[in-house]
């Protein structure tokens, strides 16, 4: 099993920045993708980023380029969303996710195998 533990939400204004970490434990593959969701009240669990076990290749959702980064750090097993220019329709639950066989499917949420927690994200305007 693989345990995914978010922290780093909070309360911004408009403009504002935000990191969030994501720490991975347990059993995990040589080989898989791990990505950043969202979802804020009433709406749909959408992707935001996502970053291959290389560290080499990065996918953002359209809405978030320029603004947001994904990274991981191996020696901490610990994947980073920087947020930037923070806007209040951001405001959600951000959940890290770990897809363990990747299939090329990465902006797809049943893709992934393993979800953390939530971690809340206001931002006010």
């Amino acid at each position: 099993q693989v345990q995914l533990v978010e922290s780093g939400g909070g309360l911004v204004q408009a403009g504002g920045s935000l990191r969030l970490s994501c720490a991975a434990s347990g059993r995990t593959f040589s080989s898989y993708i791990m990505g950043w969701f969202r979802q804020a009240p009433g709406k749909e669990r959408e992707f935001v980023a996502a970053i291959t076990w290389g560290g080499s290749i990065t996918y953002y959702a359209d809405s978030v380029k320029g603004r947001f980064t994904i990274s991981r750090d191996y020696t901490k097993n610990t994947m980073y969303l920087q947020m930037n220019s923070l806007k209040p329709e951001e405001t959600a639950v951000y959940y890290c996710a770990l897809d363990q066989i990747p299939t090329g499917r990465l902006r797809d949420l049943n893709e992934y195998d393993y979800w953390g927690q939530g971690t809340q994200v206001t931002v006010s305007s």
